[in-house]
């Protein structure tokens, strides 16, 4: 698939997704339904899955929710109130499963125990108990400051206000959902667009009278903070939270076995109709606590846990025309222009044709009659081409040899480790030599994971685009302000904005830098390692120099792939001067590490074959929670080489030659002992 059309294309859904959430969570008026948001959310999350060069600091695996509004006090999460990643069919629980065996280093034939949840679909809120007494209540706002609605809260009799049970725990944090039942929505549908909505605007009203006017209902399941609770699984606490007086799904399951899961699935998916409140799918968690807190999070989501969506849409359309778009990286995508149809509530009008073996494979031309899936995990696509209804004079779609942009070559580069060629093309050019590969870069170096220039839009990089007014990034901050002024939609008051907040983002921190250049390969993660290794951004603008690009292979995450692509990247006499043009006129920030106090503090790692009862990920995760640093090859600031079964034994012996001391998983264990 074209890379910069599909970057298009995800920039474009993440602005959607970031107007949306505004929208809903913080002015209260939803744009688009349930359903939709959910889609929109789901697209973007597979596009970030296939495709790893996608990422933005707005992604919903990034953020949950809102920024927390101005109307309501904003509190702190004690504990993080995180999202659940999605499955739409087995073969995602399979691979759930199957990632959860690997990170505890267990058989893939491992079978768990679940908890089975159906997912209401209602808006979900944290309530703050302190010996008994309901205290505070808070929205999820972004999942780390939610909005202190302890008012409106109140007026739902679902929760319970003082709890005189013994075993209830000193200070805890249930979580759950509000939401309006289908019935006692039926009174109220003329004011809200759909039961969700309903739950949305009443729980922030200003005033609490207003919100106890609706019939707001409340169901428990599960927990953030809690003061000492003697609970070992998920389904017993669901039967404490009865115990205590809080109204729990009716249709929970323990189930284990994902061929258990998938029937409960399907039998749950009949009865929706019949159930009383709205519910979008599933949600699978691992029973045991123990477990759950051995496999820890991902991002903003649990890795013990996922929501398994109920299933998707399918429309019937005609291929108008294929357009190639040409992203940041050169990648050519193509994208169907269809026929618009109306697909599950949502408007259809393109269609995405992934790369060209895809169109290839399903034999895709303009004029073909198409089933058109828009299903919970990706964009549309077109998944079936009617054959029969074909046109006789249709002819095969040639996918372009040369860039539609600037005529270079297209090419397929050859990738190392699947020894086959990439199903990408690309254009070939390097640097800003492609016109539509440098405005992608533009509009990159000013996004908000990057610069985050306010007022800076896309369309307004397209604009200045156009009147030449910029060509390369150091371009922004030496703009002609008085030729703005005069231009349609500008006056001085929004010129001054502009100039303002180009003048701050000036100072811009390393990572932040070496990202918004754009270096394929090296994303927001990469750029980070990359900054927190070399400190000094002068040392990043002399790796070519000073030819020591090889040595970042170092840094536990950077491989082959990223050390090739920066090679390309240096190569460039255009992103040199790029580079250096910036350099003169930004303050680049020193990365400054925080001093974290660990056992494992100031302690340097690397691994060498398999380990006993523990995957690699999970060892890694327990040394940098310790304060601990991973590296990828041995060398002298190596402290400690930790060997496994069948280890490899080049590194064994340059440990060794270096006399640095090699231990094994037992000894690893000793030293984390003595933090305890």
């Amino acid at each position: 698939m074209d890379k910069n059309k599909l970057k298009k294309e995800y920039n474009k859904k993440i602005q959607n997704f970031v107007k949306l959430n505004k929208y809903y969570y913080e002015l209260s008026k939803p744009l688009v339904n349930d359903y939709e948001y959910d889609q929109i959310k789901a697209d973007i999350l597979s596009l970030e899955k296939k495709y790893d060069f996608l990422e933005s600091a707005n992604s919903p695996s990034k953020i949950v929710g809102f920024k927390p509004s101005k109307t309501f006090k904003k509190v702190l999460h004690k504990v993080p109130m995180l999202s659940l990643s999605n499955a739409f069919d087995e073969k995602d629980l399979i691979n759930f499963e199957k990632k959860i065996n690997n990170f505890l280093d267990q058989k893939s034939s491992n079978e768990f125990e679940y908890s089975a949840e159906p997912k209401i679909d209602g808006i979900s809120a944290s309530l703050i108990f302190k010996k008994g007494k309901f205290v505070t209540g808070l929205s999820r706002g972004d999942g780390k400051e939610g909005e202190d609605i302890t008012q409106n809260l109140m007026t739902i009799d679902d929760i319970p206000k003082n709890i005189s049970s013994k075993n209830f725990p000193d200070e805890i944090d249930i979580r759950g959902e509000v939401f309006i039942q289908n019935n006692d929505f039926e009174n109220i549908k003329d004011k809200f667009a759909n039961p969700r909505n309903a739950a949305s605007g009443s729980l922030r009203q200003k005033n609490p009278q207003d919100t106890k006017k609706i019939p707001l209902k409340f169901i428990a399941y599960t927990f953030g903070y809690v003061d000492s609770m003697e609970i070992k699984n998920q389904s017993n606490y669901l039967q404490k939270l009865s115990e205590w007086g809080f109204k729990t799904n009716p249709f929970n399951k323990t189930i284990k076995g994902i061929k258990n899961l998938m029937k409960n699935y399907h039998e749950i998916e009949k009865k929706r109709n019949e159930i009383d409140f709205d519910i979008d799918g599933i949600v699978y968690k691992i029973n045991s606590f123990d477990l759950q807190k051995r496999l820890g999070n991902v991002a903003n989501s649990p890795r013990w846990a996922i929501a398994h969506k109920f299933s998707s849409n399918k429309g019937i359309s005609t291929i108008l025309n294929i357009e190639i778009q040409v992203g940041r990286t050169g990648a050519l995508t193509p994208v169907a222009k269809i026929k618009p149809i109306n697909i599950g509530g949502v408007v259809v009008s393109n269609a995405t044709l992934h790369n060209e073996d895809e169109i290839m494979r399903k034999d895709i031309r303009i004029g073909d009659i198409v089933v058109v899936e828009r299903a919970g995990d990706v964009i549309p696509h077109i998944i079936e081409v009617n054959l029969k209804k074909r046109k006789k004079n249709s002819k095969k779609y040639i996918f372009p040899i040369k860039c539609p942009s600037c005529g270079s070559k297209t090419i397929k580069e050859y990738n190392s480790i699947t020894k086959k060629n990439d199903a990408v093309r690309r254009c070939s050019s390097e640097g800003y030599e492609c016109d539509k590969m440098t405005i992608e870069k533009i509009k990159h170096f000013v996004s908000k994971e990057a610069f985050n220039i306010d007022g800076l839009g896309k369309k307004i990089v397209e604009n200045f685009w156009k009147l030449k007014m910029i060509r390369f990034p150091q371009d922004i901050f030496c703009l002609n302000y008085e030729k703005i002024k005069i231009m349609d939609g500008w006056g001085q008051q929004s010129v001054a904005n502009l100039r303002y907040a180009i003048e701050e983002k000036k100072n811009i921190s390393f990572e932040k830098f070496v990202y918004a250049l754009g270096i394929r390969h090296i994303g927001f993660e990469n750029a980070k390692l990359i900054a927190k290794t070399l400190k000094s951004p002068e040392k990043f603008l002399n790796l070519s120099k000073e030819n020591k690009i090889d040595d970042l292979l170092n840094i536990d995450g950077i491989g082959e792939t990223q050390i090739t692509s920066l090679k390309k990247f240096f190569s460039n006499k255009t992103n040199l001067n790029v580079i250096q043009d910036l350099q003169k006129i930004l303050n680049i920030k020193k990365t400054i590490e925080n001093k974290t106090v660990g056992v494992l503090s100031d302690k340097i790692f690397m691994f060498t074959g398999k380990l006993t009862g523990m995957s690699r990920a999970e060892a890694k995760s327990l040394i940098e929670k310790n304060s601990g640093t991973i590296i990828s090859n041995v060398s002298k600031k190596l402290d400690y080489l930790i060997i496994g079964e069948k280890p490899t034994k080049r590194k064994v012996e340059a440990a060794k030659e270096l006399k640095i001391k090699i231990i094994d998983q037992s000894e690893l264990y000793k030293l984390l002992d003595k933090s305890s």
